[in-house]
């Protein structure tokens, strides 16, 4: 399913007015990022991808922080890195991996989706009513609540150079 972005804008005597229509699947592509979203994107690369966000801020560690209503996603800009992409919070019930829907779903039944495609290994943390299932080589976390799946994180990878593994071409 794609989620749409709708932005306008006017002249100052109202005259005209352009409707720009952006979309983006919810399709999570395992150490990439998300659609068209790429780790190592700069922040003027998703607002030509995904338009403004909704709201924007800088965290305790100075990354740049990007919130998208509509797509029920968190975008941080790594500060260190140069302000690019480098991780993404998302919870919007469209999200989906490998054909399968991720959020509202039992997390038994994700596990088991994602043992078919040979993903297997979770590190498993526990916070009040919530759990998190760390998957560390595809550097990816399935929150839930109650057993169900309520929001999906996922990072850039790190290579075996301990560098970050950036998948959005550099400008030149």
């Amino acid at each position: 399913m794609k989620i749409c972005v709708i932005g306008g804008g006017t002249t100052k005597n109202f005259t005209k007015f352009a409707l720009l229509i952006k979309t983006i699947n919810m399709k999570i592509n395992l150490k990439s990022g998300i659609d068209k979203l790429l780790f190592g994107m700069k922040q003027n690369d998703v607002i030509t991808a995904l338009g403004k966000p909704d709201k924007n801020y800088k965290d305790e560690d100075d990354n740049v922080i990007f919130v998208y209503n509509a797509q029920k996603m968190r975008l941080t800009f790594y500060q260190e890195e140069d302000l690019k992409l480098g991780y993404i919070v998302a919870s919007s019930n469209d999200l989906e991996v490998f054909g399968f829907k991720l959020i509202g779903r039992k997390i038994a039944d994700v596990k088991k989706d994602f043992a078919a495609k040979g993903i297997t290994k979770y590190n498993q943390e526990t916070f009040d009513t919530f759990e998190n299932y760390f998957n560390e080589d595809n550097w990816f976390i399935l929150q839930t609540e109650f057993d169900e799946v309520v929001k999906f994180e996922i990072g850039a990878i790190i290579n075996s150079k301990d560098e970050f593994d950036w998948k959005f071409p550099v400008k030149k």
